[in-house]
């Protein structure tokens, strides 16, 4: 495999301000794609309702330094936003090879512990809208796009594997569980409809991602996130968000990549099929972890 796999390919990462989304982006203009990252946070409109710091424009830094593309600052939860993205895609490049759908936020609105009749239910319904909607707008819009190409691959990013999510998740409110099994249903829907058009569809799970949230509330920074292990249960099974970024872009240069057609893959699954680790060199696994009843020695699952 050559080091610009991707080359020729155009990419869009929707969701790409922070986190897992932000590290696609720039894993994929690595490996040679021309990367459209989109987000609302920016240094010229300003924060969006998550209220961090990082903005869409500092991604499009990142991406330039590791390849070619550019951040746009997108609300994928316009439609007229996002086929004005999808048309200056098609009038600039003539082509859409990958489609990552990476949009949330919604977390922002959980309310941990609070049953159906507890929750806020404008906070509630906001996460729907913020982790479902803005995936059926995007994809909608974009796969008209992706399939004249003939081929192609849709990503669908979410929390959790295909066994963790076939249960309830306790503890995190019906309404984030629902945004999760809602993103895998979206996957088993496209899977079905794509068939015979050449386009591959699936989702894509981290484990315990380190995200810039993550690291800011536990006080930690990524060169000193060890330090939180001995407070934090489980800690030491963390994940840079590069880990998952790497498995992406293998996988999208992968030409047998349908093999995967409809499947919920791990980071680490994706570390073991195409060789990739984290940037520390380790492979965690957090779901294989988790599935141990979270045993004392973490080291065994990196």
């Amino acid at each position: 495999m050559t080091d610009v796999p991707l080359q020729g390919q155009v990419a869009l990462v929707a969701g790409a301000t922070r986190g897992a989304g932000r590290a696609i982006a720039v894993e994929l203009a690595r490996a040679g794609a021309f990367v459209y990252a989109t987000g609302r946070s920016s240094r010229v409109h300003g924060r969006s309702e998550i209220g961090r710091a990082e903005t869409i424009e500092e991604t499009g830094e990142m991406v330039a330094k590791a390849g070619d593309g550019v951040a746009l600052r997108v609300d994928h939860l316009e439609p007229d936003e996002v086929r004005a993205l999808v048309a200056r895609i098609e009038a600039e490049r003539g082509r859409l090879d990958i489609l990552v759908n990476d949009i949330f936020g919604g977390d922002r609105y959980a309310q941990f512990e609070a049953r159906l009749w507890e929750h806020d239910l404008a906070g509630g319904l906001r996460m729907l809208e913020m982790g479902v909607h803005t995936h059926l707008i995007t994809a909608a819009t974009a796969l008209p796009l992706l399939m004249k190409g003939g081929s192609g691959l849709v990503v669908e990013m979410t929390d959790g594997t295909h066994e963790y999510n076939r249960a309830y998740r306790e503890g995190v409110g019906l309404y984030y569980d629902l945004v999760k099994a809602n993103v895998e249903r979206i996957l088993v829907g496209l899977t079905a409809e794509l068939r015979d058009t050449g386009v591959t569809a699936v989702a894509v799970t981290p484990g315990w991602l380190r995200s810039e949230a993550m690291l800011d509330h536990f006080g930690v920074t990524e060169q000193t996130w060890r330090e939180a292990c001995e407070r934090v249960d489980g800690f030491g099974i963390s994940e840079t968000p590069t880990y998952v970024a790497r498995g992406v872009a293998a996988l999208a240069a992968d030409p047998d990549l349908s093999r995967h057609a409809g499947q919920v893959l791990s980071a680490h699954q994706l570390a073991v099929a195409y060789d990739v680790t984290d940037v520390d060199g380790s492979r965690p696994d957090c779901w294989g972890y988790i599935t141990a009843g979270r045993p004392d020695d973490v080291e065994d699952y990196r």
